[in-house]
């Protein structure tokens, strides 16, 4: 999911900028790429994953439950570990390389196991490699992008990171079809992708590195030797991952959203897929325009109007009509939200961080907003089981609806 800098600027501010010409960078095309390859291998396993282990391994769907909590904490975690650790070897290429390649991995050492914890130590392993690698990533496109051009460079990433999220479901069900319901052939398959986009990252990726500042910048100068404590320190910064947990807690996840609809419209079984699959393809269409609008408009009030079109969506499920229309519009609301938050978030963060600790700054929003969504699904689940989906899904309203009302205060200053 660019603009030309001024490259005498460029030079005075000691920040690396790609050539004047083409107006999107290639660091950023080929980093966008890779995520497309590695998402196509992603959403293959993610895509038979849950029928696998509850059918196939006869995992309780509490256990499942458990298994998906771990499942986003090993993510959340790892991510400060990778931002730190590139912010202090300024190797941000080796430190996300080395994520992409761990994951890939997992998905070779899935045709090894066979019970369900083992698996759950595999796919814990595989999440800790994309928390890894998600940081220095986010920082080689912030540093390959000019400043005006962030939203747009993280537009442009988002979109081609979804193209393989909407691949990765229809090539799965292809392997399985030709391959007579073999997970294993799915698996296989996944593991040759995965790797396919580790080679791209090692040939074609330039790793871009901080070089010391020469002119006084608007934000805290780098310490010699990058850390979490000056990022922790950054007015600024906690702001934005305060406001990013904020709605992260109202946030109800995909999956839910999925089946109220489900519900809503007695869809079949078979039929359940094209749900997220519309949503990518939404996604797809609006991550580079919203990026731009946020390059032009501001991007707090793009991540503000995400959260507003999430909460419509809301509202739109919670409400008595009728027919597809509201579903569909459900899907595209949802859409919009991605769009117009998952960059956005990371554009707005990159700006208010010195180049050597760009990597560990972004680490801190990802890592505070993951957190958050993962106790917020707590909640909504609680919620489910014990008030039932209409009350959970209006609490959740409501929650989001107050959030947006106190970003004034909480955002100022940080989302730009």
């Amino acid at each position: 999911m660019y603009l030309s800098a001024n490259r005498a600027a460029d030079a005075a501010k000691g920040v690396p900028r790609p050539a004047a010409g083409p107006a999107v960078a290639g660091n950023v095309l080929v980093l966008g790429l890779v995520s497309l390859v590695t998402d196509v291998s992603a959403e293959m396993v993610t895509a038979v994953l849950p029928l696998y282990l509850v059918v196939g391994l006869g995992m309780s769907p509490l256990a499942f439950g458990a298994l998906d909590g771990l499942y986003q904490g090993a993510s959340a975690f790892l991510r400060l570990a990778g931002g730190h650790l590139a912010d202090r070897t300024e190797r941000h290429k080796l430190v996300a390389g080395t994520g992409y390649a761990l994951s890939a991995a997992c998905k070779l050492a899935l045709l090894a196991v066979s019970t369900p914890w083992a698996m759950g130590a595999v796919l814990a392993a595989d999440r800790a490699g994309k928390g890894l690698r998600t940081a220095p990533r986010d920082a080689l496109i912030s540093l390959s992008a000019p400043p005006e051009g962030q939203g747009r460079a993280f537009g442009v990433h988002r979109a081609m990171d979804t193209a393989g999220a909407l691949l990765g479901p229809l090539v799965a069900f292809g392997v399985l079809w030709a391959a007579h319901d073999a997970y294993e052939a799915v698996f296989t398959v996944s593991f040759c992708v995965a790797a396919f986009a580790v080679l791209l990252l090692a040939l074609f990726v330039r790793d871009v590195r901080a070089r010391p500042d020469r002119t006084p910048r608007p934000q805290r100068a780098a310490p010699a030797r990058p850390g979490l404590g000056p990022v922790l320190r950054d007015r600024g910064v906690r702001r934005l991952a305060l406001a990013a947990a904020l709605f992260g807690v109202f946030t109800v996840g995909d999956s839910f959203v999925y089946l109220l609809l489900q519900r809503r419209l007695e869809l079949p079984a078979a039929a359940f897929p094209l749900l997220p699959v519309a949503t990518a393809a939404g996604f797809l269409l609006l991550a580079v325009p919203l990026g731009r609008l946020a390059d032009r408009a501001g991007r707090g009030p793009v991540f503000l109007a995400g959260h507003a079109a999430l909460a419509v969506a809301y509202l739109l499920l919670l409400s008595p009509l009728g027919g597809a229309a509201p579903a569909v519009l459900v899907l595209l609301l949802l859409s919009a939200f991605y769009a117009a938050t998952d960059g956005v978030l990371m554009a707005a963060a990159g700006p208010l961080l010195p180049v050597r600790l760009r990597a560990s700054g972004m680490a801190v929003v990802q890592t505070a907003q993951a957190l958050a969504r993962f106790a917020g699904a707590l909640l909504f689940g609680a919620g489910w089981t014990y008030a039932g989906p209409g009350t959970a899904l209006a609490g959740a309203a409501i929650g989001l609806t107050l959030s947006l009302a106190a970003a004034g205060i909480l955002g100022k200053g940080a989302l730009r």
